[in-house]
């Protein structure tokens, strides 16, 4: 069976520049430490996933839909035109590009919705044809997984595979019902506020429950716990913003269909990679 594995850019490219223990240069002075990092992440989760397919989707800097849902949406993200170079992941972006060409792997920046809007189209698009593996920490990747789509969380050797099974021993809620969990919990990365006197075993408890956060809203007054039962009912427009804010779903295009994004064994070294860059 083929298996699509899908990156995301700038999760993979933010995790290498700010996690590695060194801030290394080449022989000419040039900031390579990210491009490095990302182009020996790659290889290795290419190893470890072994697709047939792959690509790359990064964020593109236009206008987010869904800050006019909500004007706090992602609105504790700082302005990274305003950072300087050396401490700017963006702007070792360029060199990453160079290394996906030479590896002749697929990329694609978004121009109208969200990376996180195109990676799941994929997975509607092809998802019940092929394996799929989503390289990224973003959470909300967990309402995608199946038993055909999983979400890798790289760590080197310590790397995870986010299974169903994984995503319900995490949270206490099957990937179906993990949207519904998430809207009652927010998403602090995203300053998507959650509601208030219910932290994670609770919103598990009430979504098992319910079902859904509509049918929770509806049936508010089930609820047992007084205080609770009164959080729901005063967080109710705040509990269906959150649903738009965080529902994935198949309204982007897709850049590229899945024939295009054949992978052919990759040989070369980060090193060579690099070398061959120009870097």
């Amino acid at each position: 069976m083929d298996k699509l594995l899908i990156v995301d850019g700038h999760n993979l490219l933010f995790q290498m520049f700010f996690g590695m223990p060194s801030r290394i240069v080449n022989k000419n002075g040039v900031a390579i430490w990210g491009t490095l990092g990302f182009v020996g992440a790659l290889l290795k989760i290419i190893k470890q996933v072994n697709p047939t397919h792959a690509v790359v989707i990064f964020d593109g800097e236009t206008h987010n839909e869904r800050t006019d849902i909500s004007a706090d949406y992602k609105a504790n993200r700082p302005d990274w035109s305003a950072v300087e170079a050396e401490m700017n992941p963006f702007s070792q972006l360029p060199d990453v590009i160079k290394a996906l060409n030479y590896l002749k792997i697929k990329y694609f920046e978004t121009v109208d919705c969200e990376c996180d809007d195109v990676i799941s189209s994929y997975v509607y698009a092809y998802g019940n044809e092929c394996e799929i593996v989503i390289s990224s920490f973003d959470s909300d990747f967990f309402q995608l997984v199946s038993e055909k789509v999983s979400v890798l969380r790289y760590r080197g050797k310590n790397s995870v595979i986010c299974t169903p099974q994984y995503v319900l021993q995490k949270t206490g809620v099957s990937p179906e019902l993990y949207l519904h969990f998430k809207c009652l919990t927010g998403d602090g990365s995203d300053n998507i506020k959650g509601v208030c006197k219910i932290g994670q075993k609770t919103a598990a408890q009430l979504i098992n429950k319910f079902g859904t956060v509509q049918n929770l809203i509806a049936n508010a007054d089930l609820i047992e716990r007084e205080s609770i039962r009164l959080s729901v009912k005063q967080s109710e427009q705040t509990i269906l913003t959150n649903y738009r804010l965080i529902k994935l779903g198949d309204c982007a295009r897709l850049p590229y269909d899945l024939c295009q994004l054949n992978i052919s064994k990759i040989n070369a070294s980060t090193m060579q990679v690099l070398k061959a860059i120009g870097l």
